[in-house]
């Protein structure tokens, strides 16, 4: 290749940190869609035919690819890529999934690194928020601000801990966009969902969200039982309007799991009540 940037990858964010960035010819990329490597073309981007030799002469990988081929193009990449070149794994995958693919780096005695995207990368382009972890985290940091990206935080050396901070934060994003689109779907329904909007505005408690959790986790320890009946009900009124109640179905498990603890009152702050559903937990078994 004739720059040092490898892009393994040329979808949503590997075309729109090429061209954010400028970074033309100092790149060379490969995708396997057909769609993809004509925009490596129109991007400047050198095209490559194959990983390796995208890979030849590269100081720099950044792995960009689907969730599921994430630890097949890094176990590949392990066995090709330079000695001293960073492979940057900046791919949406489990933390373990990311620590196996650090495996078959070590064995061939290279740098593997976890990088987390934290935000959409349109429109922050290369202000997207780059969370970092693993030993070498710290050059890999002075590596894609040498790229151009402006806001990245090491957060470890321990692998995987990039991927955990953003996948379990995901856990309650995402999960947010889920409960809303079925509560939504239930309240246009029903004709209330200015009424309900409105409702949760009045109800909306001034906590961060470390108060917030501890508030959340109080509650289900101390009414979860009676708050899993009412979300029985909930459950049923969206079958009734023929929404499937895959969310409310699994609050119903949550708030029914913690009650039944019995763990009241609930110890004071969140890390003293998950220790104590720890130890119900282990009891258990």
């Amino acid at each position: 290749m004739t720059g040092s940037i490898a892009l393994i990858g040329f979808g949503e964010a590997g075309s729109t940190f090429a061209r954010a960035a400028g970074w033309g010819s100092r790149a060379a990329a490969f995708d396997v869609a057909p769609v993809r490597r004509a925009a490596i073309e129109a991007h400047g981007v050198t095209l490559c035919t194959n990983i390796a030799e995208t890979l030849g002469g590269a100081a720099i990988v950044l792995s960009l690819v689907t969730a599921d081929q994430a630890l097949a193009v890094a176990r590949e990449c392990a066995g090709l890529i330079a000695p001293d070149a960073l492979f940057c794994d900046m791919n949406s995958v489990a933390p373990g999934t990311k620590r196996t693919a650090a495996e078959a780096f070590a064995k061939t005695r290279r740098r593997y690194v976890d990088v987390a995207v934290m935000a959409p990368v349109n429109p922050a382009h290369m202000a997207v928020p780059l969370n970092i972890s693993g030993p070498d985290a710290a050059r890999a940091s002075e590596g894609l601000c040498g790229l151009g990206f402006t806001k990245t935080t090491v957060v470890g050396d321990a692998i995987g801990r990039a991927s955990a901070i953003k996948l379990v934060r995901s856990v309650m994003v995402k999960g947010i966009e889920a409960l809303t689109a079925e509560m939504m779907m239930a309240a246009h329904a029903e004709r209330v969902a200015d009424d309900v909007l409105a409702s949760l505005d009045a109800s909306k408690k001034a906590l961060n969200w470390a108060q917030l959790a501890d508030y959340n986790l109080d509650r289900m320890m101390v009414h979860g039982r009676r708050r899993a009946a009412e979300m029985a009900e909930a459950a049923q009124m969206l079958r009734d309007l023929g929404i499937a109640p895959m969310m409310t179905e699994n609050t119903v498990n949550w708030q029914q799991m913690l009650g039944d603890r019995e763990i009241n009152p609930p110890p004071a702050g969140y890390d003293a009540k998950l220790a104590a559903v720890h130890e119900t937990s282990t009891g258990e078994n």
